[in-house]
């Protein structure tokens, strides 16, 4: 393999000790035999591989940001504990990709100062306990939470042409220490590899955006309306969920429509509640504590006892708790549960849209449920065109009791409807660019949920999605624009100025290190020939 050149004593010690835990001097004596072995090169591999496998677990863990609430509750109702674990994941892979990232640029600088590989045992078990991690978080994600691959490859879109050009950069700058192994190493065959493997991964990154395809490479004038808000159970990240509060914060974010989940008391009123058990947004176990937490089984009067409010500043859901105001800290205390008629209420005056889903679906009392909501909705005077209806269930009665009411679908158009689907709600997983362009064309109303990151929010908006169920209509009621929009000719000129650049570089590298290493040649043959006849000398 390659023999080291002499290194000063500092850089050898700065190099060496953190990454080999060996104190080397520049005396060339102190480094005789010390040279990168096949085996050495296996654990750069292996160091190169965890590198590579934790950064595409950081960018994918930043993805499902988005929805990361939703894995908050799930373990809430599982065991009963409120964290907000995506500090925790965030802090985790933070760890592991700047360790893995310390060990590789302390490796790529002690091939170019041409010192040997000799990675310590310690690194080599912290990295196979590294690659065991995030090989069993994505097996996690995988079995538990599949759908975030479908995030993920829509993320591409609004990452793609970034991506591309970082990954140019990056595989450029390794064109300086690939070029120092191959002038120093003496095993041709590795050599014609390397350069190989090197020159094919180049021209598939320099080809790739011919395959890589965003909604927001277009014209400006091409550019589609912003998407309407809908409030995901009001505004949950300036007020408690499925409160009154929530309701009228949503309003201040400019959405257009409140959505909601219903459920019924035990003596028939229907009122705001979206999980089956009062426990998480209620104080209900320190009011009731010998009581079961069914939503369903408590009459209207015991609902009203129950602080709806408090539970917000204490386990702080979103971040933004802790930037509320005295006055709205103080409001939220106050919060009760809300019944279906005071939200309508509120939603009438506000003139805006109040979407709901009626829970759970599985009662058996569900009929009862469906009429006793609909009376509600006739008797509290609200425009009838206000209400967007969600549940499947008896939804042919909804239409005859009250023709009036919006039909939401959650589900996509078939091929043989019936009557014509004109609004539907999905999760933003489930419709391509395509889907939504098509649906726009066809006049069809689509609503995606749920929305929270600027990326996503701007993906759709270029794709042409009419509005989009969020937790943070703070922050995207502030957006006037996407977070990027970039005409194809400007891609196009780009692509080729990034992809040309690199190409200069790689090609300045290998000549530049070619003409340092025929200057250390002639040295080094002196000294072989001198070691030699030194050498025979000594055996005559």
């Amino acid at each position: 393999m390659a023999d080291p050149p002499g290194c000063c004593s500092a850089c050898a010690t700065c190099l060496l000790c953190p990454y080999s835990c060996q104190w080397i001097t520049a005396k060339k004596e102190k480094r005789k035999g010390l040279r990168t072995t096949k085996c050495d090169c296996s654990w750069f591999l292996f160091l190169f591989g965890v590198f590579l496998f934790t950064l595409a677990w950081l960018y994918l863990a930043v993805i499902i940001l988005n929805d990361f609430h939703n894995f908050n509750e799930f373990i809430f109702r599982q065991r009963k504990l409120w964290l907000d674990w995506s500090l925790v994941l965030l802090i985790a892979t933070a760890v592991l990709i700047s360790y893995s990232s310390v060990l590789l640029v302390l490796a790529l600088c002690l091939q170019l100062c041409g010192q040997p590989l000799k990675l310590h045992w310690v690194h080599k078990i912290l990295l196979i306990l590294t690659a065991l991690l995030v090989a069993a978080a994505f097996t996690g994600l995988g079995i538990k939470w599949a759908e975030e691959w479908k995030s993920a490859r829509i993320s591409l879109q609004a990452t793609g042409p970034f991506l591309h050009i970082g990954i140019v950069g990056g595989m450029t700058l390794l064109a300086w220490p690939l070029a120092s192994f191959i002038y120093r190493t003496r095993n041709k065959g590795l050599r014609v590899f390397l350069l190989l493997v090197y020159c094919a991964a180049m021209i598939a990154l320099y080809l790739a955006p011919l395959g890589i395809t965003s909604p927001c490479i277009m014209e400006e004038n091409q550019l589609p309306p912003k998407p309407a808000l809908v409030g995901h159970r009001g505004a949950p990240m300036l007020a408690p969920e499925n409160t009154l509060m929530s309701l009228h914060k949503a309003v201040e974010c400019d959405v257009q429509v409140f959505e909601t989940d219903v459920m019924v008391s035990a003596d028939g009123v229907p009122f705001l509640m979206h999980d089956e058990e009062l426990t998480r947004t209620t104080n209900v176990q320190a009011v009731f504590p010998d009581r079961a937490a069914q939503s369903t089984a408590f009459n209207w009067t015991d609902l009203q006892q129950l602080d709806a409010g408090s539970w917000f500043l204490e386990r702080r859901p979103f971040p933004t708790v802790q930037s509320l105001s005295p006055a709205d800290r103080n409001e939220t205390t106050k919060q009760r549960i809300p019944s279906l008629e005071q939200a309508l209420e509120a939603a009438k005056q506000s003139n805006i849209s109040i979407m709901f889903d009626l829970r759970p679906e599985d009662h058996s009392d569900y009929q009862n449920f469906v009429n006793v909501t609909l009376g509600v909705i006739l008797q509290s005077g609200i425009p009838l065109q206000q209400v967007l209806w969600l549940p499947d269930g008896f939804r042919e009665d909804v239409k005859q009791q009250a023709p009036g009411v919006q039909q939401v679908y959650g589900r996509k158009r078939l091929k043989n409807e019936k009557e014509p689907v004109l609004h539907v709600n999905l999760p933003y997983q489930d419709m391509s660019s395509e889907e939504i362009r098509q649906y726009r064309q066809d006049n069809v109303s689509v609503n995606l949920y749920v929305v929270n990151q600027p990326w996503l929010f701007s993906v759709l908006w270029c794709s042409g999605v009419s509005s989009v169920t969020t937790n943070a209509c703070q922050v995207l009621k502030e957006m006037k624009h996407p977070i990027w929009l970039l005409p194809s000719s400007t891609y196009l000129m780009i692509w080729i100025v990034v992809d040309c650049v690199s190409f200069l570089i790689i090609i300045w590298a290998f000549v530049l290190l070619r003409k340092c290493s025929h200057r250390r040649r002639p040295a080094e043959s002196e000294t072989d020939v001198l070691l030699t006849k030194i050498n025979s000398l000594m055996q005559e």
